[in-house]
């Protein structure tokens, strides 16, 4: 689709729109039609960075959740500088202001485009679009480099990353995350899985009682800020450069959430993608290494339990995405395995 008058017809040249996911159709975002239109955005786009100038080159939606938010790239460029990608986030209820502002914090914080550890730079807000704006960084996804020669050292980096967050995060504006709250998660999602697949009720039953058990062993914990869906997607590498992602769920709550969630997803993508969910067991256990070395040994414990929470949660999270559902059944002996059901010991010998 293209939208705008030809080159050399007068006005802006034609611009490319490409949807292929049909936005404008959303009845529950009816907002997002002038998000396609590029002469409208080229006027938004310049008031909201405060530039002059500004050109539409392209228009890509590159995600819809249908009735609750979508990402759409803006291919743009002024003041003589080379093209630049804008990523608009946009929520159906609304802007997403804490987690813009969470981010222009952290920017302004130490992580902006000088450090070792930054964020993507948040550019500015289109409130009746309910968009707001960040550039789009150059890397690559941290989940392809894990497997390769540089595994272990980027599994270093993450922890370190993790730990600068803890330590220098701006103050969270969400409620913390305890560990009733992930507990609930579980209790809430593991049954629809059960529901839909009876035969599996009894061990998922089973699995639900040890992670209660597992999570409640943890004494409470000194919270810090996290970031609360830390994985390799939210990671880019850029040289010696890590880059993170997606602030929505950013809270206070325990440090070692993040850590134990990131090898967990690494398990899930060894068995998915590798063959054998040990396949990066020497890149979790660097990552495990270097972020006790920087945060003290007692946060081992937690680091563990939450992967093996987060383990189970992918258990929901398999039936949730059809190229996935293969997978269930072992994911559910995996944490059977991990959480050692009915044996009265606790998850990795804790």
């Amino acid at each position: 689709m293209s939208r705008g008058p030809p080159e050399g017809g007068g006005g802006i040249p034609t611009v490319r729109v490409n949807d292929p996911f049909g936005i404008a159709g959303d009845p529950d975002m009816p907002f997002l039609a002038p998000a396609l239109d590029p002469s409208e955005m080229e006027g938004r786009l310049r008031e909201a960075l405060g530039v002059d100038g500004l050109r539409l080159a392209g228009i890509r939606v590159v995600r819809h959740k249908p009735g609750k938010r979508c990402l759409i790239e803006y291919d743009a460029e002024w003041g003589g500088a080379s093209r630049t990608i804008l990523i608009g986030k946009v929520r159906a209820r609304g802007t997403d202001r804490k987690s813009y502002a969470v981010q222009r914090g952290l920017w302004e914080a130490g992580f902006g485009e000088e450090g070792r550890f930054t964020v993507p730079r948040p550019l500015g807000e289109i409130p009746d679009l309910h968009m707001w704006l960040q550039r789009k960084e150059p890397g690559i996804v941290a989940t392809e480099m894990l497997a390769g020669p540089e595994g272990k050292e980027i599994a270093k980096k993450v922890a370190e990353l993790s730990h600068e967050l803890h330590s220098r995060g701006v103050p969270p504006r969400r409620p913390p995350h305890t560990m009733e709250g992930e507990l609930g998660i579980l209790h809430e999602r593991l049954p629809l899985v059960s529901g839909e697949e009876p035969k599996w009720r009894g061990r998922i039953d089973r699995i639900l009682a040890a992670c209660r058990t597992l999570g409640e062993s943890l004494p409470e914990p000194e919270a810090t800020p996290i970031h609360r869906d830390f994985y390799a997607d939210q990671i880019l590498v850029d040289g010696a450069r890590l880059r993170l992602l997606d602030f929505d769920l950013y809270c206070e709550g325990d440090p070692g959430l993040d850590p134990g969630n990131f090898i967990a997803h690494m398990t899930e993508y060894a068995m998915r993608e590798l063959g054998s969910p040990d396949a990066l067991k020497d890149e979790e256990a660097a990552l495990e290494e270097r972020f006790v070395e920087l945060s003290g040994e007692g946060v081992r414990a937690a680091m563990r339990v939450y992967a093996a929470l987060t383990l189970a949660r992918h258990i929901h999270i398999s039936r949730r995405l059809p190229e996935r559902r293969r997978l269930t059944a072992d994911i559910i002996c995996l944490c059977e395995e991990r959480l050692l059901v009915g044996s009265g010991r606790r998850v990795f010998g804790i």
